[in-house]
């Protein structure tokens, strides 16, 4: 009986100690998380969030309450509205911990938006000799990332680089020379490292079902000595492929590469009404087959999405980030930093609906 009463003892105090967004829970994804780099200018503008039940709240507490457990973040280097910089970041972060979340934070090197389709260099970088401009990548990663270890946020995963299919930095990082490309990210990778060696270095790219290009980019990463420790990926229904090649693709790159993957975009529409006088990219009333732009369809893609990454072989599937999820309608916070009429887009994609209130998806995707 002492001895059964002592290793009870021992593994509560086990368990004690690790971070509340590191208990899974029986069957639960590791990562049941949203990214909510516009919650910041969201809430100067006067952005509402509220739970189910409609009462008013902080918007990251109610994602905690649903059950997600991490939370991912944007980095700009200049952007033209203030918002997505190392300030900026460091205030949610503080947030962000003190409820217990992982923090995930992703950094664009670019004053704007990175892609698959544009990777501009930051303003103040443009000019840089290459060897200058790995060392700016160096300087800027490390540079956030010791500011929040700093401030006792240190992050817990970092991106180097956001959906980085064609590489980075154009045209220095562009992956027709993968040489360049390999120098500007293991150079982000030793910054993270140096900062902190516990946090885990992700490599992002998008067109999450497409095997073809993984293959040929990790294959090339690994004969180019790029390092990383997980791979990334965006996953959206209607671009990236059905989800069995989603699923046929993750379970090959992680069986391939033997690390860990990760989604770290993906969204689903609720409603295919606008809010905020801004025409919705996603304007389909079944965006997928079988999967209506209803509250319910929402909750029943994602649900699947989290399905497929918890299926991966070996325990290899860490979990999946649903992609801004807090960019509801609110005037003036729109896609373009430098133009504050522009709407977002994408709020119809959100987990809180045109009522401000958290949408079924929230909590489905906290109990997975």
């Amino acid at each position: 009986m002492k001895r059964i009463l002592l290793t009870a003892l021992l593994l509560l105090t086990a368990l004690a100690v690790v971070p509340a967004h590191a208990q899974a829970g029986p069957g639960r994804l590791q990562i049941r998380g949203a990214d909510v780099s516009s919650l910041a200018k969201s809430e100067a503008l006067g952005g509402v969030y509220r739970d189910a039940r409609g009462r008013r709240g902080d918007a990251l507490a109610i994602l905690s309450q649903a059950g997600l457990n991490y939370i991912r973040l944007k980095v700009w280097v200049n952007p033209a509205d203030g918002y997505n910089t190392k300030s900026r970041v460091l205030a949610v972060a503080r947030r962000v911990k003190a409820l217990g979340m992982g923090l995930l934070v992703d950094f664009h090197y670019s004053d704007t938006w990175a892609d698959p389709g544009k990777q501009y260099k930051p303003a103040a970088w443009e000019a840089l000799p290459f060897e200058q401009l790995r060392q700016a990548v160096y300087d800027h990663t490390y540079d956030v990332l010791d500011a929040l270890r700093d401030q006792g946020t240190t992050a817990d995963m970092v991106q180097v680089g956001n959906e980085i299919n064609g590489g980075l930095l154009w045209p220095d990082g562009s992956n027709s020379t993968w040489a360049n490309t390999a120098a500007l990210l293991n150079a982000g990778y030793d910054a993270a490292k140096a900062v902190s060696g516990s946090t885990r270095v992700v490599l992002h790219l998008a067109n999450g079902g497409d095997n073809g290009l993984y293959r040929w980019w990790f294959d090339n990463a690994g004969a180019h000595g790029i390092r990383y420790d997980v791979i990334g990926l965006s996953y959206y229904s209607y671009w990236h492929g059905t989800p069995e090649a989603f699923q046929a693709n993750l379970n090959d790159v992680a069986s391939r590469y033997g690390k860990p993957v990760v989604v770290v975009e993906t969204a689903y529409p609720f409603t295919t009404a606008d809010d905020d006088g801004w025409e919705n990219i996603i304007t389909s009333a079944e965006s997928y087959p079988g999967y209506p732009a209803t509250p319910q369809g929402q909750s029943a893609m994602l649900a699947r999405v989290a399905d497929i990454v918890r299926a991966v072989p070996n325990g290899l599937g860490l979990g999946l980030f649903t992609w801004e999820a807090t960019w509801t309608g609110v005037r003036g916070n729109g896609w373009d930093p430098a133009d504050p009429s522009s709407g977002n887009g994408w709020e119809n994609q959100a987990l809180f609906g045109y009522d401000d209130r958290a949408l079924p998806a929230m909590s489905v995707l906290g109990r997975r």
